[in-house]
């Protein structure tokens, strides 16, 4: 099939359509059901009752309550800070023997970035554990400096 040829056809598909079976049978019993029920007919699973309506209207306004408070009490709780690691920590802490000077540089970078990250997410356990790892990877490092002399 060519260019030409698809052109044609989508051409012929702008033509209007008849419907296979005539549509306004099926609108007419639809908006005859419509009319009875409003006229005061047993109410369908559709349409729900006035009482029907309002307790769903109660319920969804104390959903909304419920919600809003649940991400005030939330937000509250996330200013809150939680206590991080409480081991003592030397800034900028540097050995004298360069072999240990290099690994005590890349742990106090970890430390303060770590530090920065939990100022973010407080409440971070993950975070939390590894700031607890570092300070004592640190305090190691530290022994080892004052066990070489």
């Amino acid at each position: 099939m060519n260019e030409f040829e698809w052109r044609r056809q989508m051409r012929d598909l702008r033509q209007p359509l008849a419907p296979r079976q005539d549509l306004w049978a099926s609108i007419d019993a639809a908006l005859g059901d419509a009319e009875s029920t409003a006229a005061g007919d047993a109410p369908t699973a559709t349409t729900p009752s006035g009482s029907r309506r309002r307790w769903l209207i109660a319920a969804s306004f104390a959903a909304s309550v419920a919600l809003a408070g649940a991400i005030g009490w939330h937000a509250r709780n996330a200013t809150m800070t939680t206590p991080v690691a409480s081991a003592p920590s030397v800034q900028n802490w540097k050995p004298a023997d360069p072999r240990l000077a290099g690994a005590a540089t890349q742990l106090n970078a970890a430390r303060m970035e770590l530090q920065q990250a939990m100022q973010q997410a407080p409440h971070s356990s993950a975070l939390q554990r590894l700031l607890i790892q570092t300070e004592r990877q640190q305090s190691q490092l530290r022994q080892l400096a004052s066990d070489a002399g």
